[in-house]
């Protein structure tokens, strides 16, 4: 009887310690899950009144910065990127950076660490697609939606909010994420509209704003755009089937 009593007891301890380890395992995994939406704060009402320049706290200086996987990092702790901490990122000085003390792996995605190019496309009609991809040497956080300034636009478009993923896309090194955007409407119900060859994107922090995300980047167009009060773009997408599908 007392063999019996103890090989139960041996089981029931080896099924505790398989159970543990399952619910480790598990918890580390959900740390690699990108960082939901609803854990951040909403995007900032008040930066739409304003040009991405402006936004961004900066003079508008075109150019692309050369990459720097160390700008742009954030608070995310010592777990893996696009986890769910709800820390606020530190501000860090430099162009682009919302710099962080500790090891961070995830950074934020701006124009130190990224090459930015707008592609026209035949569907849908007027729109067209931001391409963004990670030149840095850590994954990066593409925070809601770029901001686009078409020539001497005062004010950041509107945004396809159907459009918002449920987390955060995170980028890896190599990897790219879409933005679609639409430039007039096909309909001629748009108005103010005018041509331009001139574009500039600026980007987004985890707070919804463009504190030290650095200056605006120029991205060159291949020929002129038309652009009217419809210019749409969408929250940064994973795929570019999504990023045009609004």
């Amino acid at each position: 009887m007392r063999t019996l009593n103890f090989r139960r007891a041996a089981r029931t301890s080896a099924l505790g310690a398989v159970a543990l380890i399952a619910s480790l395992s598990l918890t580390a995994c959900q740390g690699d899950d990108p960082e939901p939406y609803d854990a951040l704060p909403s995007a900032s009402a008040g930066s739409a009144s304003k040009t991405p320049a402006e936004s961004a706290g900066s003079s508008g200086d075109k150019g692309t910065a050369a990459p720097d996987a160390d700008q742009g990092k954030d608070s995310t702790g010592s777990g893996s990127g696009g986890g769910t901490s709800t820390t606020k990122p530190k501000d860090g000085g430099g162009n682009g950076g919302n710099a962080d003390s500790g090891d961070a792996v995830t950074v934020t995605c701006t124009g130190a660490n990224t090459k930015l190019s707008m592609t026209e496309v035949s569907r849908p009609v007027n729109h067209m697609l931001l391409t963004m991809t990670n030149t840095g040497s850590k994954a990066c956080n593409a925070y809601y939606y770029p901001y686009l300034k078409f020539g001497e636009a005062q004010s950041v478009p509107n945004t396809f909010e159907d459009s918002k993923p449920q987390a955060v896309v995170t980028i890896n090194p190599g990897e790219s994420a879409y933005a679609g955007a639409m430039t007039s409407s096909a309909d001629g119900s748009g108005s103010n509209g005018y041509d331009t060859k001139d574009l500039e994107v600026s980007f987004q922090n985890r707070d919804g704003n463009s504190d030290n995300t650095g200056s605006s980047v120029s991205v060159p167009l291949s020929k002129s755009v038309h652009v009217d009060s419809s210019l749409t773009v969408s929250y940064w997408q994973m795929s570019m089937d999504d990023a045009l599908t609004y």
